[in-house]
């Protein structure tokens, strides 16, 4: 009987920690749970950041000199400076697809992307046929690097706070260090209202 009793409070337990109610929402759907940064935010600012890049006079005097040659990005380090953990490798990434797409930029792999083949290429060399593997010393070098960072203003007053997001991006030259362009999306602002702590 008592192990009877100890089964079903065992079954009582976990079904009391189970998952109650999953819905599915459309993908890029306005939900804010918390008032944190989140997924609709990194699409939003990426594509307007990017879009802002691409219509740049500047960089569209670039692309033009080069005739049919696009230029060539590589898509470095997004800092995170804000008061949240923020997976900043989704902002590149997101960065880089939307780059892509617009089919104005050519862009080369970076970070850990590039380590990976540069070890895979190594690898070749000693295991493929000769007429198969892939050549070292021929990757397309970059001609700009997008970088950029992401910090946040609080305004708290009580139970309420008001939280804006800056994400700042820059397209550096690799070879001089002139900066072709900088942008600044600042147009997500959440106002926040927690529940009051009671005594």
């Amino acid at each position: 009987m008592k192990k009877i009793l100890i089964a079903l409070c065992v079954i009582f337990l976990f079904s009391s920690c189970a998952t109650k109610d999953v819905k599915r929402i459309p993908s890029g759907s306005q939900n804010d749970l918390s008032g944190y940064w989140n997924a609709v935010d990194v699409k939003i600012v990426c594509e307007s950041l990017i879009n802002e890049c691409l219509s740049n006079a500047r960089v569209n005097q670039e692309i033009k000199a080069r005739g049919n040659k696009k230029p060539v990005v590589i898509v470095g380090r997004f800092k995170n400076a804000s008061d949240e953990h923020i997976d900043t490798e989704i902002i590149s990434s997101t960065m880089e697809n939307v780059i892509f797409n617009s089919g104005k930029l050519d862009f080369v792999a970076g970070g850990d992307t590039r380590a990976a083949l540069r070890a895979e290429r190594q690898d070749q060399l000693g295991n493929a046929s000769e007429e198969t593997a892939a050549r070292l010393g021929q990757e397309k070098g970059a001609d700009f690097m997008l970088t950029g960072s992401l910090r946040t203003i609080v305004d708290r007053e009580g139970n309420r706070s008001i939280r804006t997001y800056f994400v700042t991006a820059e397209l550096t030259n690799l070879e001089t260090n002139v900066r072709l362009w900088m942008g600044q999306n600042n147009s997500i602002t959440k106002v926040v209202t927690r529940p009051k702590n009671k005594l």
